[in-house]
């Protein structure tokens, strides 16, 4: 049986490295994740006056993330943190029907830099572990995907052609589904 994860892409920019790697991996994996792309783009502002009636996009958002078994969250590094489009999602998840309470979620993310999105993950596992959210995250040590000089890893056609960045990330989805299933 495939997991079902709910995949959040924290840029919004056409050619994102972050969405390149989110649907690298949504081909990759096809056989053992069933990943849906959940377009973040498209919420409002969180605002505490709509929590109780959202719109119907973040109801069917909030849905999808709480029907999917994970949470995958991709996200590039703005200013040493995550980018807003990916705070306000998380927002709108974590009030009144908190859906990622104890759901399982892994991090990942790709930069042109030396560092990858280290600070930005750092940053994004206090978001995920606060009381609001409560996401069960994917422990790290070996884990983070944090793929550095990404302009030179994903070719024209959006394909990871690093070997060494592949069987990394091969590695851990794996540990991750099976982290999940026990």
């Amino acid at each position: 049986m495939t997991l079902r994860l709910a995949t959040l892409v924290g840029s919004l920019r056409r050619d994102s490295l972050n969405m390149k790697l989110a649907r690298w991996m949504q081909a990759r994996y096809h056989d053992k994740l069933e990943m849906e792309i959940l377009p973040i783009g498209d919420l409002p502002f969180y605002n505490t006056d709509q929590e109780l009636d959202p719109p119907p996009v973040v109801r069917e958002f909030k849905r999808k993330v709480k029907d999917a078994d994970a949470v995958l969250i991709v996200t590039p590094e703005y200013n040493w943190s995550i980018p807003g489009v990916l705070k306000n999602a998380i927002d709108w998840l974590s009030r009144v029907e908190k859906v990622m309470n104890g759901k399982p979620a892994l991090i990942a993310g790709v930069s042109n830099g030396m560092m990858g999105t280290i600070r930005a993950q750092l940053h994004l596992r206090e978001v995920l572990a606060s009381p609001g959210v409560g996401a069960r995250l994917f422990p790290p040590g070996g884990n983070e995907i944090l793929i550095t000089f990404g302009d030179q890893k994903f070719d024209a056609a959006g394909q990871l052609n690093d070997e060494a960045t592949v069987a990394f990330i091969d590695g851990v989805i794996d540990k991750f589904i099976d982290w999940c299933r026990a």
